[in-house]
């Protein structure tokens, strides 16, 4: 699916629901709102024409308007943040559109800009990913730690909750040669953006309870680039902590 179009968006999605943590958008790390650490980290991707947020909450636009970023107002009811992206890019002439975890404040600059490279440098490819080797067993028998497979050429061929391939003469001890664990951070071409959105829900999808899956099934050319950093998100307010202290090593 060959799209001409060389604008790259960035886009957060920084919704205020969230089961564990509510509003935790604009929980503060280190003196600063969540959302805005992740704005900073992006806003030093080079490789990026504009950077969005996309929220439901005026709290949060407001915040981050303050900062001088730019925020775009979405539904309260999409179903997952690929949906409030593709939202939040709809009046946008993005060709390649790059969703960044709104919970991830150490995310990777020059590993977004690794996966513009890559989507502007090949037009067969519908979507980019990333993915860091497991290092330990734990993480992979660990269903909140997502795998994924890829072909010979780097393209994904399945992603799950369950350790894949599975080692039918034993796991080995040093997973990190063949595992991968997925990093949540997706490029699309636009308009495989708005196919996956058009679709509904898969059977796959709905198994493992991974949109991705959806993507997979539509037939996407989906590429993953290896990474070694492994993306740390704040899901509950134990998770502050440790951000704040791995900010502290990060700056020191």
């Amino acid at each position: 699916m060959i799209d001409g179009n060389t604008t790259v968006v960035g886009v957060i999605p920084a919704r205020w629901a969230s089961t564990r943590l509510p509003g935790k958008s604009l929980v503060e790390i280190a003196g600063k709102p969540l959302v805005l650490h992740v704005l900073d980290r992006v806003r030093q991707a080079r490789r990026l024409d504009d950077v969005l947020v996309a929220t439901d909450d005026e709290r949060i636009r407001a915040v981050v308007e303050a900062a001088g970023g730019h925020a775009v107002m979405t539904r309260v009811d999409h179903p997952s943040g690929t949906d409030r992206v593709a939202e939040a890019v709809a009046g946008n002439d993005a060709g390649i559109v790059i969703n960044i975890q709104g919970d991830e404040p150490l995310v990777d600059p020059d590993l977004i800009d690794r996966l513009a490279a890559v989507m502007l440098a090949n037009p067969e490819w519908d979507m980019g990913t990333a993915a860091a080797p497991i290092l330990e067993l734990d993480d992979l028998h660990a269903p909140s730690v997502v795998k994924v497979v890829t072909g010979m050429d780097g393209r994904a061929l399945y992603f799950s909750r369950a350790p894949i391939p599975y080692a039918r003469d034993g796991f080995p001890m040093d997973p990190s040669q063949l595992y991968r664990r997925h990093i949540g951070l997706y490029a699309y071409r636009r308009a495989f953006l708005d196919q996956i959105v058009a679709a509904p829900p898969t059977p796959l999808e709905e198994t493992e309870k991974l949109e991705q899956l959806r993507a997979l099934a539509l037939g996407a050319h989906m590429v993953v680039i290896e990474t070694n950093d492994i993306a740390v998100g704040v899901d509950t307010p134990e998770d502050v902590a440790t951000v704040e202290r791995l900010l502290e090593q990060l700056n020191s």
